[in-house]
């Protein structure tokens, strides 16, 4: 017969039970605790986990009371002024920036002066936002101040910029080709990579693309968040390229409604050009940025008036459409018949394109017109050394991208170094009458490199530099065909 066990007898079973339990959940827990980090390690971007949801645009762009996707720029003269914009919700009705002499201690903020910005509501494809702008003006050249943005109540943190000086020191700033996809995910560490060779950078070139489509609030946001605080302590030169521009329904295009609310600068180009066609100087150079997309014609005559009364010795322009192409079947020809004369004409020294997504850079000697045509003293592998320059040319010309999207070349004999499938930017540092260029890949070597020499009244003399990795060339089996000229995304340009 069974007996029922004591009550001491129940409670060691009891307490046995429980301990088998607890190990039994513990093993359990463990195995989901693996399961869940093996789960997370295989998630790449888009893909997204069970019970994980994926923010919407919309979630993460929105606009709020506190400042951001602040950005610094030029709508005046670098020496004494600085524009900065930046954006907040619609409950902002009034925005306000303060500024000060920087100091090695908080007590500049005790001396702070207040300025009220201009504000615009700009209606996007995801929500309504308030975009302010001040220009800081009578700024003492040379010197460090800091400034902050918001309401009032709610501020940004306090950035620092320095003004140009006005004598002339060396200098460098930073180069990018067409950025325009995967912001986000693949674009930001250029920007960032770039920083970290030089921090003391005095601007951001853009040479256009910024983003793929032109009235996408959320590309907006992924560009601004690539640059992120960077935007807010070094100004920005935006250069304006094809998908800049939005097609209207009668088939036109036109400039991004985000361009001009977003970006503060000059409104001295042509009529309809405002703020996407302007020069300024910096230091010892001249910088002339052009819209490729529109109105060539008045803009030839704008950019040779501007240049008939340059004094500096120093001249870089930027536009987005190559003069010349690294692909044939993207030849901008009209574009090159407009400007090349008048850059040959008033010898520009240095002209930054974007567009091809792949990477090209003529030595001095470059066609007239064909951009097939060979130069009498064109060298087609150019080593470490001096090359010479046709009395009526001597531009170099460069093609370059920063972001993923990448094209196909086509072999140019003018060409002295070209890439495929290369992420780049460039840096560009200008001393004196000495000018050195630097493109380096998205790891930070450098990929091309030359020193420009100048003696006033005289040709330049370009100095070829040792790169420190081989040219980057797809296989020629399976290279890809760029788009014709004819495709959509060259429809938004007359000069195709």
């Amino acid at each position: 017969m069974l007996h029922a066990p004591s009550v001491p007898q129940c409670s060691n079973i009891l307490y046995s039970s429980r301990r088998v339990v607890a190990r039994i959940l513990l093993a359990v827990a463990s195995l989901l605790a693996i399961n869940d980090r093996l789960a997370i390690a295989v998630v790449h971007d888009g893909d997204h986990p069970p019970g994980v949801r994926a923010l919407k645009p919309a979630e993460v762009y929105a606009p709020s009371l506190l400042p951001d996707r602040i950005i610094l720029t030029w709508a005046g003269d670098p020496t004494t002024t600085q524009s900065v914009t930046w954006r907040t919700s619609t409950e902002v009705a009034t925005g306000k920036a303060q500024i000060a002499e920087a100091t090695p201690g908080p007590e500049f903020a005790k001396k702070a002066k207040e300025q009220i910005a201009e504000s615009v509501a700009l209606k996007s494809d995801l929500n309504t936002a308030h975009f302010h702008s001040v220009t800081f003006k009578e700024l003492t050249p040379g010197t460090k101040y800091a400034y902050r943005v918001g309401d009032g109540t709610n501020w940004s943190e306090w950035f620092q910029f320095t003004t140009a000086d006005v004598l002339e020191k060396p200098f460098s700033f930073i180069y990018f080709g067409d950025a325009q996809n995967d912001l986000r995910s693949m674009w930001s560490r250029v920007i960032r990579e770039a920083y970290s060779d030089a921090p003391k950078a005095k601007f951001l070139l853009h040479a256009g693309d910024l983003i793929n489509t032109a009235q996408s609030d959320g590309e907006w946001g992924e560009w601004f968040g690539a640059g992120g605080w960077l935007n807010a302590m070094i100004p920005n030169v935006p250069v304006a390229g094809n998908h800049e521009q939005h097609k209207l329904p009668e088939g036109k295009t036109q400039l991004t409604h985000h361009w001009r609310p977003q970006f503060t600068l000059p409104e001295h180009g042509p009529e309809g050009l405002e703020e996407s066609c302007y020069t300024f100087e910096y230091q010892n150079a001249r910088f002339i940025i052009l819209n490729s997309n529109t109105k060539i014609p008045e803009q030839t005559k704008w950019l040779d008036a501007i240049l008939s009364k340059n004094t500096k010795p120093w001249v870089i322009c930027s536009f987005h459409h190559p003069v010349f192409s690294t692909a044939k079947s993207r030849d901008n020809a009209a574009l090159r018949e407009a400007w090349k004369p008048v850059l040959d004409k008033y010898r520009v020294d240095l002209v930054l394109q974007g567009h091809d997504h792949s990477y090209g850079r003529t030595g001095l000697d470059t066609p007239s017109t064909d951009p097939d045509a060979k130069p009498a003293s064109a060298v087609e592998n150019v080593p470490t050394g001096v090359t010479h320059r046709d009395d009526h040319h001597g531009t170099v010309y460069v093609v370059s991208v920063s972001g993923p999207k990448m094209y196909n070349i086509t072999q140019k004999p003018f060409m002295v170094r070209m890439g495929e499938d290369t992420q780049l930017y460039q840096i560009i540092t200008i001393d004196g009458l000495k000018l050195r260029y630097e493109a380096r890949t998205a790891n930070g070597q450098i990929y091309d490199a030359f020193q420009l020499d100048k003696a006033i009244g005289e040709p330049n003399r370009l100095i070829e530099i040792q790169p420190e990795i081989e040219e980057r060339r797809r296989p020629p089996a399976t290279a890809p065909t760029p788009a014709p000229s004819s495709n959509a995304e060259a429809a938004a340009s007359p000069v195709k």
